[in-house]
């Protein structure tokens, strides 16, 4: 006792100089609560839980347990505990296994607390235990794998109501932790800070006596029997003795932290009695520098503490800085040497209440500071929301973004847990780019001893961005930065890689592998595997393995399960492994043995992904596997392995077994061991990211095989991956994302719906509706993210940038920027480096010589000059690298290591080949077109002749820029095998051709525009008259430029046979026609503009009137600039035949009319917008009538630009004075004009060229005669641009009705006019400028006026030659003179000018205004109004004068008021205002419709609908009030609904929308498209075609939206298959292809060159060899497609000589596999990917090595079985019940060179039949084993298919769908004969039943198909069904209802229907691809080739129920039941 008194002392007197720590908080015990998973005890006084299992034996001293009970009185036990009165009031030992925290009589009854426990496999638990024992027993090896907690939360001691007068409100809370493994056992004991208030109870049976007995806290082992009936009592241990020590329990203990004791429990091999830790002393260490006594030790009583008082320890008589360190921690989170914070806490929550803060946080040496570790690990889990793991003595490892940390390695890897505090509530949210995550300054310490963090070494986005993927972002955090994945990617953030794609990984394996005593070094094989992630297949194939490797590793699946970990199948609330280690990591993993205990690691490296992303991983394997015989199998069943998660961290650790068959051995089974751990760089600064603890990755169908033929060791694995223990209970329940069941594209996402629903999503980078899905090409769709100076590499789903040669990527990884090549030292010592932008020279310095790389001062040069090809070749490619950029279509040449040329060159743009000799010069007859074998060039030339003068021409022709471009448009001459001019020449660009003498020289009269008939070039000239002067006149006009191309617009007078002028001259880009006289001049007066009636020319001059105010008026319209272009927009008056302004006055640009006074002035009120009916000049006004359709079509063609300028070459209908569309129509721009119906649509046939006479429309089309030179002329002005929009400005020849050039020639767009002779050719000096009169050259000119200057000092043309419109032109009267009134011919305005042409104030009217008379002189102006000056205030002219159009410009009346109606002179919307100008609500009306009566008041407006709110959302004006155009404004009706078709004002698409506005898909036209009909339902739109695809995948417009002019765009007909001829729309080259799309060798053609004919057969060679099974497989599938096989069907690629070629692909897809010389599946080569799988081409068998014998291995113990026909083989799969055994699924025979088609089973005979295609034969085989085929037909045999068997009548039935005809045979193959062969077109199934004797058959007709019957003897034929049938593949008979039952791969229903065609259901409406069908037990069993598999249906639920899909994948064809006895009704 006074020992410990002065023990005491010394420890108060140690609390000044160390420092001293105090109890736990309860935030720091282990997390407990129903969150945690905790199960609660009952409430009451003596209460003991249910047994609680252990998943692993419990060693408690010795002794193993399988169970605990946890009890209320503060006990655990490995009992049944007694009835407390046994054992709760006695003294330690107890009777019974005890582990006692607080043994006392406690009571919870009425709610006084509550009381936790479970066991837990949890790591954040597991490695806190781990932490503490190593704390406590630092020599311990230990690594728990379970625990057990107990918590017991505020409960109450037990107190008899008699005693006291209410329940005492001290309660306590204290936990036990069991840790264990499979050796030991260790137990905490937590004591919170406050959690004993009580530390003894009452004794029941005290009677009266007031005593309290303490708690007993300690262990015991309980009575131990010994000589069998003998008993005793076994070891205890005692923590406390009296009270005192109860007290204490929380201010001292055993591991250095008050509170937490650690006690030695158990061990498996010896065990005396408890042992507590002593590692830490009693209460503390030693303070940093501090000196004292040190307590290493505790005792077992503790009895020197008796009289220890109560808080001792004061934590507020503490130090600041004394710090407790926390020891035996993680090496990273070791103190510093001295100085700073150096404490980190453990901070568990409460019972499900996480976060909770701790008590004190403020405390300084508290046990939960919240310093924060900069270090800190992201938190994991939610048991412990705040908790962070980080592994113990792992390698050096790097965090991202963040500082080095080095660990030290040690042998052990014991995972330790570093505890901080969780995150502040509301957080923001992650964001990319330079977002720092915000964290107060007091959470964080930057200046601590462990890490300094400071703003110079951080590091952040802005410097280290480029650390993250391409396709991810960067965030900041207050330690470091993270990379995130972008939305559509997944991956680590360092790498991503598209959602849904599959995945391919390539590396190399090397390493020692001794198999038995014999080593076998690998040195760097391959190693490739591919991984469909929709699915979680992984494929894995090691190839040149040597034998004996081969067969030993085959056991050593975790080679390749390490693929299945990374992109596994992920289940909710999972993540694969790719998701968090990325293309970076190490994994290291141990396999032993056994029984040999062989002992083998794999070390595998993640390296990144290459520059395909495909992942690269390196594999090294060393150590000892066991001998495997040759040729043993190995099978190994499904397997579940889970993982543990830790920060940089994922370990397992599980065992396997399998089976080896062998033919020495038979079968045995043997296991191994697999340990491993996987490390990775994380991000620890992102600590929001979701914790993962525990994982378990399921491996279903794992198959294993050697090919020592190949040499190729393969491993195929499915993987899942997911919580643990989630996998439901019901399989039916598993959603098909989740079982991976689902029919998406393996480049497809399946998304998860509800229930069983779910929908497939194409992969990002990936296009289609997800069931097929094709690559985005980013580069050719301009989608890239490629800046300057790089080049788009197009990726599987993705793409990458590549710097140009040159160029490297900047800091931030995505910049290309030049690299300094300088900075290397490349050139010679003596030489200077410069660099330049991309590349870089060498230049030998003064003295030296060479090239740079090589400078010698010798005369002699060390190095070979460079040699002429080398040159050449250089010259080109150094201006490609000085410029930075491809050049393309430059022929670069090829030089030879020597330098000199190649024979053989090649143009890599155009794909031409020709041999050249040592110059480089191209050997004459060697090229050869793209697609067409090349020359040999080694082949000697023979005796070349000299060019002919055409091959001179030819060659001299220049078709390349200096650049290396291809100029086209040049004309190049063709010349025959000769070298001579081939008699007919053709241009290659514009189409002309031409007849040429032996000189080349064009024939005279023989040239023909395109599409017209050619001359007949060998018929001989005539003899040639002299040129006339219409003719020379004619020949010299230029047509083409100094460059060769096409001049368009020049006038080309027209000569008559004779080569006179034609009487009438027309120009042929303009269209205005003139008189002209003998010598080609105009007449006067003659000229007529385009589409006006023309001048007849025969009649003489007259003498001219002097010209009217109207004429001079119109005259003086100024429509050409000075520099000769038209001026476009100006208003021309038009004048009757007297020369009088017409009533109603036309704007020909705004297409405004009004009607004007005999002065041409507009009469107020009278003008009308385009498009609506003009005013009747001579009547009032009168109402108007509603608009038809006609007038609303006029009235919407959009004629303005959003500029506010008048858009030229819009189509506008003519109405006539109904509304009704004119019968005649033409286009005021292009001079066109046709025919149309009632509704507008034009009448095929009736065009005409503008020109010609318009056809009559009441008349039928007359037969045409040929055209004069002057419609050649004018019909071969091109008007029209490539794209389809109108070329303006061209000068179109105006011809006669006879054809004749009019004499008067006008250009329509520039006004000007001129004289023609009766060539065409201008009269020198007849030109006038518009709308002056024909000049007479003979009177000089007078001077021009002001107002003239003025005029024609306007620019009307921009400085590329194209008008600018809207420019106000003056108006000068015939002398010159300003006109009074000036009006502006855009906008309409007019306004009174002096003589000096300035305008007079206040005269200025608005369109439609009465005019001020000019006459008058000024008044007095009175002030303006509020309107006026809102009028006068808008802006309408621009600041260099224009009219800036759009803008709203108030209307004012008289008096200067707001008018009450205003509208929009640009939009048309009206409105009504109040006094004040404010538009009143509800009355706004778009043009055309009924305007609001502005003088009825305002009504309640009712509320807007949904289309309504559209409508008036759409934003038609701009912030500034201009109008917006090209905005879709939606229309509703009266009641504001949505009007069902939608019309675009703008682009004039149409389209029909349902009631909420969507619109309906399939409904949309282009303008001048019949519209659809929108009261019709919606169709079915069919999938599109692999043409349809490639063609809109072409792109044809650029980002900035022009078009892409060179692209090849492919041709598709109606259905959307390819039309069997292709041309390309800009080379003019055509071809023939496949219906494939592929072009067929030999057949292209370049331009003006016949087409092959595509319908004929391409010429093949003949050959002898007879047709090989892969041909003849191919010709069967493709009958059975129906000749034309959709794009993702499968057809067997065959080689020349007829062998399967290496890669089988599925049609156009990329879905591709490996295949043997036996056309079989290389397993695990099967490929989704751009890039098809590298095939290891098979090794050819010996010819002496004998085909396998093909024996019968029939089922083991089914009653049930399926056969199917797949291919070369038959498989079996055993039926469990109606579910599909997969797992004991076998092929029952291999049929090697066989097609198996059609099967059918003999029940009593048990022996299985089947059709071969290949063999064409029908053969059986009994199921016995070692039974072998026997053929039963075969002759006449072409293409049989469908099978049966009646087993009742012994005969057998088939269909041969070559000949067409069904037949039959006893079932030995004798008495054969025909049934039927009529009336067949495609017969495919067959069934029988015998029961009824009745045949039923489908007969695929794609014309007609149809099902059919009749007896088995061939009578009673009928139709069963023939409607509504598509493809009727597969049959069957339901025996349950006695319907037949059929599926279809057209319609892709399965449907059955009673024998007398009554009864009809569908029992499946959306099957995949069906081929064959059978029924068992209400389930319909099909083989499907889209899923390659056997589906299940059923038919009670129409669901599917289950699949099969076998390891091979290929099409499976037929399908039977065998069963163990006949069934009856089926067979």
């Amino acid at each position: 006792m006074e020992g410990g008194k002065m023990l005491a002392a010394c420890l108060l007197c140690w609390s000044c100089t160390v420092r001293v720590v105090t109890a736990i908080q309860r935030a720091d015990m282990f997390p407990y609560g129903t969150l945690s998973g905790d199960l609660i005890l009952a409430e009451g006084d003596d209460e003991t839980s249910r047994v609680l299992p252990l998943p692993k034996p419990l060693y408690f001293y010795n002794s193993l347990f399988t169970q605990l009970y946890v009890a209320t009185n503060g006990i655990i036990s490995a009992m049944d505990l007694p009835m407390e009165k046994q054992y709760v009031d006695d003294g330690f030992p107890t009777d019974f296994p005890v582990v006692a925290p607080f043994l006392a009589d406690i009571d919870t009854s009425g709610g006084r607390g509550h009381i936790y426990y479970r066991v837990t496999e949890t790591p954040s638990v597991l490695n806190r235990v781990a932490q503490e024992v190593h704390r406590g027993f630092p020599d311990a090896k230990f690594t728990p794998t379970h625990a057990v907690v107990a918590t017991w939360e505020n409960v109450a001691a037990y107190e008899e109501q008699t005693r006291t007068p209410g329940p005492s409100n001290k309660v306590n809370t204290f936990q036990a932790v069991i840790g264990y493994d499979e050796t030991d056992s260790y137990v905490l004991f937590l004591y919170p800070k406050g959690g004993l208030n009580f530390f003894g109870t009452r004794p029941k049976e005290s009677y009266n006596v007031e005593i309290e007995l303490p708690a007993r806290v300690g262990f015991s082992r309980g009575e131990i029997t010994y000589l069998i009936i003998s008993r005793t009592e076994g070891p205890h241990y005692s923590v406390t003795s009296d009270e005192q020590s109860v007290k204490n329990l929380y201010q001292v203990g055993n591991t250095g932290i008050p509170g937490i004791w650690l006690f030695h429990t158990g061990n498996r091999y010896s065990f005396n009695n408890i042992i507590p830790a002593s590692s830490g002393g009693l209460i503390a260490t030693l303070h940093s520098g501090g000196h004292g006594l040190p307590l290493d030790t505790t005792t077992p009583e503790y009895a020197e503490f008796e009289e220890y008082p109560d808080n001792t320890f004061d934590p507020d008589n503490q130090e600041e800085e004394d710090d407790y360190p926390l020891t035996g921690g993680d090496p990273e989170f070791q103190p510093a040497p001295s100085g700073g914070d150096h404490s980190e806490s453990l901070k568990p929550a409460g019972p499900d209440a996480p976060s909770s803060p701790p008590e004190d946080p403020g405390r300084p040496g508290s046990y939960a500071s919240e310093d924060v570790p900069l270090t800190s690990e992201p938190r994991y889990g939610s048991e412990a929301a705040e908790r962070q793991y980080a592994p113990r003595n792992l390698p050096e490892a790097v965090a991202e973004g963040g500082a080095q940390q080095t660990q030290e390695q040690q042998p052990q890897v014991p995972l330790e847990v570093v505890d901080v505090y969780p995150p502040h509530r509301n957080e923001p949210r992650l964001s990319p780019g330079g977002h720092v995550v915000s964290v107060d300054e007091e959470d964080v310490d930057f200046d601590t001893g462990v890490i300094q963090y400071t703003t110079e070494n951080k590091e952040t986005c802005a410097r280290f961005q480029q650390q993250c993927s391409q396709n991810a972002f960067c965030s900041d955090y207050t330690t470091g930065f993270c990379c995130h994945c972008r939305p559509g990617f997944y991956g680590n953030g360092r790498h991503c890689l598209p959602e849904g794609a599959p995945q391919r990984v390539s590396g190399k394996l090397s390493g020692t592998v001794i198999v038995g005593s014999t080593p076998v070094q690998l040195d760097n094989i391959d190693l490739h595997a591919y991984i469909v992630v929709g699915d979680g297949r992984a494929y894995t194939a090691i190839s040149e393995v040597p034998e004996p490797v081969g067969w030993a590793l085959m056991p050593v699946v975790p080679i390749g399960e390490l693929f299945g970990w990374l992109f596994a199948l992920e289940l909710p609330n999972s993540q694969a492994g790719f998701k968090i280690a990325g293309a970076d990591f190490t994994r290291r993993a141990e396999v032993i043995f056994y029984p040999g205990n062989q002992r083998l690691s794999i070390i595998q490296t993640g390296r990144g992904l290459d520059d395909h992303n495909h992942l690269t991983v390196d594999t090294v394997v060393r150590g000892n596997v066991p001998f495997l015989p040759p040729g043993a199998e190995v099978t190994m069943d499904p397997f579940k392995e889970t993982y543990q998660y830790y920060p940089s961290v994922a370990t397992s650790n599980s065992v396997r077994e399998f089976s080896v068959l062998s033919a020495d051995q038979g079968s045995e089974s043997f296991s191994f061991q697999l340990k491993q751990n996987i490390t990775y760089r994380d991000c620890r600064h992102d600590n929001r990211a979701t914790a993962l603890e525990t994982l378990q990755i399921t491996m279903e169908r794992v198959f294993v095989m050697y090919v020592k033929e190949e040499r190729i060791l393969r491993y195929a694995i499915t993987n899942k991956i997911g919580p643990l223990g989630a996998e439901p209970t019901e399989p039916e329940q598993v959603n098909p994302c989740y079982a991976g069941n689902h029919d998406c594209d393996t480049t497809a996402q399946c998304i998860p719906l509800e229930g069983q629903a779910f929908q497939c999503q194409c992969a990002t980078g990936y296009r289609g509706d997800g069931r097929n899905c094709y690559d985005i090409d980013e580069c050719a769709e301009g989608l890239s993210s490629c800046g300057a100076h790089a080049q788009c590499m197009n990726l599987p789903g993705s793409h990458r940038c590549q710097c140009h040669s040159g160029y490297e990527f900047g800091y931030d990884g995505r910049t290309c920027v030049d690299m300094d090549e300088c900075s290397s030292s490349p050139c010679h010592v003596h030489a200077r480096c410069i660099n330049v932008l991309g590349s870089f020279q060498c230049q030998c310095q003064p003295g030296f010589y060479g090239d740079g790389f090589y400078c010698s001062q010798q005369e002699g040069q060390t190095v070979r000059p460079k040699s002429q090809c080398e040159q050449h070749r250089d010259s080109l490619q150094s201006g490609v690298e000085l410029r930075g950029w491809q050049s393309l279509g430059a022929f670069i040449p090829q030089c030879d290591s020597d330098g000199r040329y190649r024979p053989l060159q090649c143009h890599g743009s155009t794909g031409h080949c020709w041999c050249v000799d040592s110059r480089g010069q191209e050997r004459a007859g060697t090229r050869t077109l793209p697609g067409t074998a090349p020359k040999d060039c080694d082949r000697p030339d023979e005796p070349e002749r000299p060019k002919t003068h055409c091959e001179q021409h030819r060659d001299s022709v220049q078709t390349t820029s200096p650049e290396g471009y291809p100029v086209l448009g040049a004309y190049v001459p063709q010349c025959d095998a000769n070298g001579q001019y081939t008699p007919r020449q053709c241009h290659g660009s514009s189409g002309h051709c031409w007849c040429v003498d032996n000189r080349g020289q064009e024939r005279a009269g023989t040239r023909t525009p395109p599409g017209a008939a050619r001359k007949d070039c060998d018929k001989p000239d005539e003899p040639e008259r002299p040129k006339t002067h219409c003719e020379q006149h004619r020949d010299s006009v230029q047509t083409t430029s100094p460059e060769g191309y096409p001049v368009l617009g020049a006038y080309v007078p027209q000569c008559d046979a004779n080569g006179q002028y034609t009487p009438r001259q027309c120009h042929g880009s303009s269209g205005h026609c003139w008189c002209v006289d003998n010598r080609g001049q105009e007449r006067a007066g003659t000229r007529t503009p385009p589409g006006a009636a023309r001048k007849d020319c025969d009649k003489p001059d007259e003498p001219e009137r002097p010209k009217t105010h109207c004429e001079q008026h119109r005259d003086s319209v100024q429509t050409t600039s000075p520099e000769g272009y038209p001026v476009l927009g100006a208003y021309v008056p038009q004048c009757d035949a007297n020369g009088q302004y017409t009533p109603r006055q036309c704007h020909g640009s705004t297409g405004h009319c009004w009607c004007v006074d005999s002065n041409g002035e507009e009469r107020a009120g009278t003008r009308t917008p385009p498009g609506t009916p003009p005013t009747d000049c001579g009547k009032p006004d009168e109402p108007e009538r509603p608009k038809t359709h006609c007038e609303q079509h006029r009235d919407s063609v959009q004629t303005t630009s959003p500029e506010g300028y008048p858009v030229l070459g819009a189509y506008v209908p003519q109405c006539d004075a109904n509304g009704q569309y004119r019968p005649l129509q033409c286009h005021g721009s292009t001079g066109h004009c046709w025919c149309v119906d009632s509704r507008g649509q034009e009448r095929s046939g009736t065009r005409t060229p503008p020109g010609t006479p318009p056809t009559d429309c009441d008349r039928p089309d007359e037969l045409e005669r040929p055209k004069t030179h002057c419609e050649q002329h004018r019909d071969s002005v091109g008007t029209t641009s490539p794209e389809g929009y109108p070329v303006l400005g061209a000068y179109v020849p105006q011809c006669d009705a006879n054809g004749q050039y009019t004499p008067l020639q006008c250009h329509g767009s520039t006004g000007y006019c001129w004289c023609v002779d009766g060539r065409g050719q201008e009269k020198a000096g007849t030109r006038t400028s518009p709308g002056a009169p024909p000049t007479d050259c003979d009177k000089p000119e007078r001077p021009k006026t002001h107002c003239e200057q003025h005029r024609d000092s306007v620019q009307t043309t921009s400085p590329e030659g194209y008008p600018v419109l809207g420019a106000y032109v003056p108006q000068c009267d015939a002398n010159g003179q300003y006109t009074p009134r000036q009006c502006h011919g855009s906008t309409g305005h007019c306004w009174c000018v002096d003589n000096r042409g300035q305008e007079r104030a206040g005269t200025r009217t608005p369109p439609g205004a009465a005019r001020k008379d000019c006459d008058k002189p000024d008044e007095p102006e009175r002030p303006k109004t509020h309107c006026e000056q809102h009028r006068d205030s808008v802006q309408t002219t621009s600041p260099e004068g224009y009219p800036v159009l759009g803008a709203y410009v108030p209307q004012c009346d008289a008096n200067g008021q707001y008018t009450p109606r205003q509208c929009h002179g640009s939009s048309g919307h009206c409105w009504c205002v109040d006094n004040r100008g404010q538009e009143r609500a509800g009355t706004r009306t778009p043009p055309g419709a009924a305007r609001k009566d502005c003088d009825k008041p305002d009504e309640p407006e009712r509320p807007k609908t949904h289309c309504e709110q559209h409508r008036d959302s759409v934003q038609t004006t701009s912030p500034e009030g201009y109008p917006v155009l090209g905005a879709y404004v939606p229309q509703c009706d009266s009641n504001g609904q949505y009007t069902p078709r939608q019309c675009h004002g703008s682009s004039g698409h149409c389209w029909c929308v349902d009631n909420r506005g969507q619109e309906r898909a399939g409904t949309r036209t282009p303008p001048g498209a019949a519209r659809k009909d929108c009261d019709k339902p919606d169709e079915p739109e069919r999938p599109k075609t692999h043409c349809e695809q490639h063609r809109d995948s072409v792109q044809t417009t650029s980002p900035e939206g022009y078009p892409v002019l060179g692209a090849y765009v492919p041709q598709c007909d109606a259905n959307g298959q390819y039309t069997p001829r292709q041309c390309h729309g800009s080379t003019g080259h055509c071809w023939c292809v496949d219906s494939r799309g592929q072009e067929r060798a030999g057949t292209r053609t370049p331009p003006g060159t016949p087409s092959v004919d595509c319908d004929k057969p391409v010429p093949v060679a003949p050959t002898q060899r007879p047709e090989s099974v892969c041909e003849r497989w191919r010709a069967s599938l493709i009958e059975h497609y129906g000749g034309k096989p959709e794009p993702q069907q499968y057809l067997p690629q065959c080689e020349p000589d007829g062998q399967f070629s290496p890669v089988q692909c599925y049609g156009e897809t990329t879905y591709c596999w490996c295949v043997d010389q036996d056309g079989r599946e290389v397993p695990g080569t099967r490929s989704h990917d751009v890039v098809k799988p590298a095939c290891l081409p098979s090794v050819a068998p010996p010819t002496t090595r004998p085909l396998p014998r093909p024996d019968v291995t029939p089922p083991t113990n089914t009653d049930i079985t399926l056969l199917y026909a797949q291919g070369q083989k038959i498989g079996a799969l055993p039926l469990n019940g109606t579910r599909l055994d997969a797992a004991h699924s076998k092929t029952l025979l291999t049929l090697h060179g066989s097609i198996v088609v059609g099967i059918a089973y003999d029940c009593k005979e048990n022996q299985v039949y089947w059709t071969d295609l290949s063999a064409r034969t029908i053969n059986r085989a009994s199921m016995a084993p070692g039974a072998e085929p026997e053929i039963l037909i075969n002759t006449n045999l072409v293409s049989p298919e469908g099978l049966a068997v009646d087993v009742k009548r012994r005969l057998m039935f088939w269909v041969d769908s070559n000949p067409d005809v069904i037949e039959s045979a006893n079932l030995d193959g004798s008495g054969r004969q025909t049934l039927f062969d009529t009336d067949l077109v495609n017969p495919r199934a067959i069934i029988v039943v015998s029961s009824i004797g009745t045949l039923y058959w489908t007969d695929w007709n794609r014309e007609a198909p149809k099902i059919e019957s009749s007896s088995v003897d061939g009578r009673n034929r009928r139709v069963v069904v023939s409607d509504g049938i598509g493809l009727p593949n597969a049959l069957t008979y339901d025996s349950s209802s006695g319907q037949i039952c059929w599926a279809d791969a057209g319609t892709k229903r399965l449907e059955c229907i009673s024998p007398d065609s009554s009864g009809r259901r569908v029992i499946h409406p959306s099957l995949n691809y069906p081929f064959s069908m059978v029924y068992y037990r209400n389930h319909f069993y099909y083989t499907d080739w889209r899923r390659d598999g056997v589906i299940a249906v059923s038919k009670d639920s129409s669901q599917f129920t289950d699949e099969y899909l076998p390891d091979q994948r290929s099409h499976l064809y037929g399908i039977a039941i065998a069963t163990t006895h006949c069934l009856s009704g089926i067979h």
